[in-house]
């Protein structure tokens, strides 16, 4: 009867031990729970510069609202995820340099919301009719620099970054702050300008012909080559740029040395490694997944 009692218990013992070990198992490979989707802080920051001159790009005003479709489009699917109610993003947009209208105040008011303050009925007219919005007054906004601009190489992004990208960050950690600039690259500022790109605030297409009939010296001299940053700051910033264009196909080496160098501003102003990435000019149809990814990326 022991013998009999000692084995039953062996076995239950057995069993049971058995029976933890797919408790393990299954618990081991339950999916991990998909993380909180956060809100959108989303800011569009425009270079209105000569590279939207038709004389010189005809088509950047057709892609650059065609891109910003695909930036839309992110916005409101992040809405429909966390549900009208939920839903408290914020967009707008920045221009620079605006232009030359008395009245661009009150077309630019219509490209910024905040759907932390709406009730639930704001919230739908948001999802509703955002891209139809952005699309019909950033057309209207384009119009009027071009008819109105005096084209300047270049716009001051460098300004931009040292007295209003705070702007863009939204301090509460539920939101992700994204910061998106369509330009070519190129930067005018008044004030310091370095001809020799050594701390400059600006570049411009004359700056860099040294390196158009040598382009190994590149090279060499990028490390000591720098646009000057201001702040330290930007680790809640995550920056995508698009457009990046040399100012003439012969001078493809300006787009190489533009990313690199917006890079390191980047970087030297404390943007996170993977929170930026700089693009050069394409069609819509060709960025669309670029910018999705980047946008899908956290």
């Amino acid at each position: 009867m022991k013998r009999f009692f000692s084995i039953t218990m062996a076995a239950f013992l057995l069993v049971a031990c058995g029976g933890s070990n797919n408790n393990d198992n299954n618990a081991n490979n339950t999916a991990p729970t998909t993380p909180q989707e956060k809100q959108l802080n989303i800011s569009i920051l425009l270079d209105l510069s000569d590279r939207i001159n038709p004389k010189i790009n005809p088509n950047a005003q057709k892609n650059d609202i065609e891109n910003i479709k695909t930036i839309t489009e992110f916005f409101r699917t992040n809405m429909k995820r966390l549900n009208a109610y939920d839903a408290k993003g914020k967009i707008r947009v920045f221009l620079i340099p605006p232009p030359n209208d008395a009245d661009i105040n009150s077309t630019v008011s219509k490209l910024i919301f905040d759907c932390s303050e709406m009730k639930n009925e704001g919230r739908k007219k948001v999802y509703d009719n955002l891209t139809n919005l952005y699309t019909q007054n950033l057309d209207e906004i384009y119009k009027e620099t071009i008819a109105t601009s005096t084209w300047q190489e270049g716009s001051d992004i460098w300004g931009f970054f040292k007295d209003g990208v705070h702007r863009c960050i939204e301090k509460d950690t539920n939101y992700r702050n994204i910061l998106i600039i369509f330009t070519n690259g190129y930067l005018w500022a008044t004030g310091h300008i370095d001809t020799k790109l050594t701390n400059t605030t600006s570049i411009q297409p004359k700056y860099l012909t040294k390196w158009h009939s040598n382009p190994d010296s590149w090279d060499k001299e990028k490390e000591s080559i720098n646009i000057k940053p201001m702040r330290d700051d930007l680790q809640d910033l995550e920056i995508l740029v698009l457009g990046i264009k040399a100012d003439s196909p012969k001078n493809k080496i300006d787009e190489d040395i533009l990313i690199f160098l917006w890079g390191k501003w980047f970087k030297e102003m404390g943007v996170k490694e993977g929170n930026y990435k700089i693009l050069t000019s394409d069609l819509p149809s060709t960025l669309e997944t670029d910018i999705k990814y980047f946008l899908n990326s956290k």
